[in-house]
């Protein structure tokens, strides 16, 4: 009986085999840099390549179904975790994104944010974040557009880890999170 319990089934096994094709799926359509963030195994890397230069549906086809076997050697896991956060789906990352929102609005309301943000993070350049803020505030008095605004969110974006990306790459902005 205990044989039975952890034998599966022929259709289980195929929606196993489809669902790791249509995460690969979700691979060749990522860039390049995308790819490597991900730090996938050689062998997958290369395959994910090849799918995206193939042109022939057939071809394309049969590529798809190989980067399916070569994935079940790989931990999907992470890989569903990126395609979330670059799809915004992912609650630890925009809950990230509004902290570094809400980190730059005080930092832009009052001077008194400043030495404290710094004794917080002492890798930041104060000289820099000061010249942000000031400029980012004359932007908002005259009613011009925020590039210090958004350059002060990217500066923060760099300091302030990500949760889940320890010390890692993170993912690249998309237009809507920069305007944020």
């Amino acid at each position: 009986m205990q044989e039975d319990d952890q034998i599966i089934s022929k259709t289980r096994r195929k929606q196993e085999m489809e669902e790791l094709q249509d995460l690969g799926a979700k691979l060749v359509k990522l860039n390049k840099d995308q790819l490597k963030q991900l730090g996938l195994p050689e062998k997958l890397f290369e395959a994910v390549k090849e799918a995206q230069r193939l042109t022939a549906h057939g071809a394309i086809r049969r590529q798809m179904q190989y980067i399916g076997k070569v994935m079940r050697e790989v931990d999907p896991q992470p890989i569903q975790a990126f395609l979330a956060r670059l799809a915004g789906e992912s609650g630890e990352h925009t809950a990230w994104l509004h902290q570094l929102e809400r980190t730059r609005e005080r930092l832009l309301a009052a001077d008194a944010a400043l030495p404290t943000f710094l004794q917080e993070h002492p890798e930041a350049d104060a000289q820099q974040l000061r010249t942000l803020i000031r400029n980012a505030r004359k932007e908002r008095e005259d009613n011009k557009p925020p590039k210090n605004f958004r350059a002060l969110f990217q500066l923060l974006r760099d300091l302030i880890p990500e949760p889940g990306l320890p010390g890692g790459p993170k993912p690249a902005a998309t237009d809507d999170e920069e305007e944020a």
